[in-house]
């Protein structure tokens, strides 16, 4: 039985500023209270994080509507086509794929409805090419979708859909004159969203999905730092003075295809040319590379080509491209290797690549190859090489984990050569160890062993901007956070300090102590290349501490005082783990029951007497209880998930 698994467990908190995805189709105003005669311009996003074990987290989005504020109908900004397109969530991590300025009628706006697919096939799950070890599912495999159950779905056979409600942090106000972007985020590691139940023995693995819960509004505070994932799309159009193209949106097909082919939407963009640094301009077929200011020496060939495009907002809310492939056929573009870094060679100078299809491919570097990072509030800084060549391999500056955007010389190959490599994001993570006043230590362990790492990063600069506070405050230099409380920011002149005392243990082994386990902190950041701490190479802006997850327990004495005694299977020492039952700290419990071949996740509010009456209840002597938290340097463990279960029992 998994709820949250290590590899998902950190990305919960670290969608930071950059995770957006985006539905395709068109949008339209409305008719609810709020239509007025003057709109604005909105960037409508859809966000997720990462997972370890899935290629693929494909789904349907129907439609999406706001809010007003203060009542009235509902105004829709996003209706689907007829035959809905698939998304597929697990390719977005922490990176946004723009469906478009959508026009919304001016007013304020406090929540969300998004209607999704709910009938079988509507989620597509397909499990990446090498997930942690134990996953319950066969690498790469595609789950049949008879074993998907899809949670909370309305509606008659064949009408399925889950209606998904979403309360917004702030009030989303839309003005003719601001461009205010609206991104939810899809968690992929909230621990409800995919619940995979085994049986003892050899049964059928049923996985549960859930929308409710792992759906939330996120904040964004600056579009011009929005990590855009690479777009692809149909050239209509030049324009007379050359400076813009026109294309039509396109998507990939899901599940993938062969020769993969174009899903056409009716979402319009216009891209400009950079005109102060230049557009690095990739003809496919041709293969030639140019640097271009406007488009006037393109414009007589762009006209109906395909193009994938590495793009970035304006202030304006003008979208600027920073690198454009073209070609006349859509697989062309499309046949780059997209996903994340699974294994690094630097003997060889070989990388592979898990794409959406669960399948890893090989990619050769050779001294061609360019490294780039994605940095698009510099644009400068995106548009130029970090490093090039295998001796960027060999430095061990990419390892197993980053998202990378791969670019190859010749789609025909055999392996695939980079031409250039997008690092999207730079994502480390694993338990902390060594964490002083100038830099942390990661150290991470995967199934295959010889994608470990451990690695010394040091803290960014204590002048760095690194975003604002709770209060709209600027923050400068490291800051970190705890993954169940993700509006408490530590930052300032002690957020290092506090840092090292948060993550440093006093037993042996350097960790913490719990029912005669050994643990240690666990946490996860996402590195910036060239802080003035470390010029030429990573350094770590902020740091989310995640939970860690115990193995499977059985209770030795139930709840009381918020607490219960817990023995880890193979263990003979019951530990202590705290519950919390405050509103807004609460530890999030779920009932997970198996019972006539149907999966039901069923949360339960212990901040309210009924539901904590109901988890006492079920906490007895003897029940098998999953947690996920906090170690705690007094050796107790401070529960941020946890599920216990009813009817067939799970096997792990």
């Amino acid at each position: 039985m998994r709820i949250m698994s290590r590899g998902v467990a950190y990305s919960a908190l670290i969608a930071g500023l950059t995770a957006a995805l985006a539905a395709c189709g068109g949008g339209s105003s409305g008719s609810g209270s709020m239509q007025t005669s003057q709109s604005g311009s909105v960037p409508l996003l859809i966000s997720d994080a990462s997972s370890e074990d899935w290629a693929t987290i494909g789904v349907k989005i129907l439609s999406i509507a706001l809010t007003p504020q203060g009542g009235g109908s509902d105004v829709t900004v996003y209706t689907a086509p007829s035959t809905p397109p698939m998304v597929n969530l697990a390719q977005l991590d922490q990176i946004s794929e723009i469906l478009g300025n959508v026009s919304v009628p001016v007013g304020t706006y406090t929540g969300a409805k998004l209607t999704i697919g709910a009938n079988p096939g509507d989620v597509a799950l397909t499990v990446a090419a090498d997930p942690e070890a134990g996953f319950a599912a066969t690498a790469g495999s595609t789950i049949p979708s008879d074993q998907i159950q899809i949670q909370g779905r309305q509606g008659a056979s064949g009408n399925h859909t889950v209606p998904v409600k979403v309360t917004f942090d702030s009030p989303l106000v839309v003005t003719t004159s601001q461009n205010n972007a609206l991104d939810l985020e899809f968690d992929l590691a909230h621990p409800a969203f995919i619940v995979g139940h085994t049986p003892p023995g050899s049964g059928t693995t049923l996985w549960a999905v859930s929308f409710n819960g792992p759906v939330r509004h996120h904040t964004i505070a600056d579009i011009t730092q929005l990590v855009l994932r690479h777009m692809y799309g149909n050239v209509t159009g030049v324009a007379s003075d050359g400076s813009s193209i026109t294309i039509t949106k396109d998507l990939p097909a899901i599940p993938i295809v062969n020769p993969e082919t174009p899903v056409a939407i009716s979402q319009s963009l216009q891209i400009r040319a950079d005109a102060s640094n230049g557009t690095l301009f990739y003809d496919v077929d041709a293969k030639t590379l140019t640097t271009i200011k406007d488009f006037s020496t393109e414009a007589a060939s762009l006209d109906g080509k395909y193009v994938r495009i590495a793009a970035r907002y304006q202030e304006d809310g003008t979208l600027v491209a920073v690198r454009i492939w073209a070609s006349s056929q859509f697989d062309s573009v499309w046949l780059s290797p997209e996903g994340h870094v699974l294994h690094v060679n630097s003997g060889s100078s070989l990388m592979r690549v898990a794409d959406e299809s669960g399948v890893a491919v090989p990619i050769a570097v050779d001294s061609n190859t360019e490294f780039f990072f994605r940095t698009p509030q510099n644009a400068l800084a995106d548009a130029t090489p970090i490093g090039t060549g295998p001796s960027f391999l060999a430095s061990g500056d990419l390892v197993r984990g980053f998202k990378v955007h791969v670019s190859v010389v010749d789609p025909l190959a055999t392996p695939l050569v980079a031409q250039t490599v997008d690092i999207e994001t730079a994502a480390y993570s694993g338990s902390i160890s060594n964490a002083d006043t100038t830099q942390l230590a990661y150290t991470r362990h995967f199934r295959t062993l010889t994608d470990d790492y451990t690695i010394a990063l040091p803290y960014i600069s204590s002048a760095t901007p690194n975003g604002k506070d709770a209060n709209g405050n600027a923050i400068t230099g490291f800051k970190y956070w705890d993954f169940a409380y993700p509006t408490q920011v530590t930052s300032g002149a002690n957020a290092v300090s506090d840092f090292v005392s948060a993550v440093s243990g006093s037993a042996a082994g350097g960790g913490f102590m719990f029912a005669g386990a050994d643990l240690h902190a666990w946490g996860a950041s996402f590195a910036r290349w060239g802080d003035a701490a470390n010029p030429t190479g990573w350094s770590v802006p902020w740091t989310v501490l995640a939970p860690t997850p115990l193995p499977l327990g059985i209770v030795a004495t139930g709840v009381a005082n918020d607490a219960f005694t817990l023995t880890l299977l193979g263990g003979s020492t019951p530990g202590t783990v705290d519950i919390g039952t405050t509103a807004g700290s609460a530890t999030l419990v779920y009932q997970v029951d198996r019972s006539n071949g149907v999966v039901t996740v069923s949360p339960v509010d212990i901040t309210t007497a009924s539901g904590l009456t109901t988890l006492t209840d079920a906490l007895t002597a003897g029940s098998a209880v999953k947690v996920y938290g906090v170690p705690q340097a007094d050796g107790t463990f401070k529960a941020y998930v946890l599920s216990y279960f009813t009817g067939m029992q799970p096997s792990d």
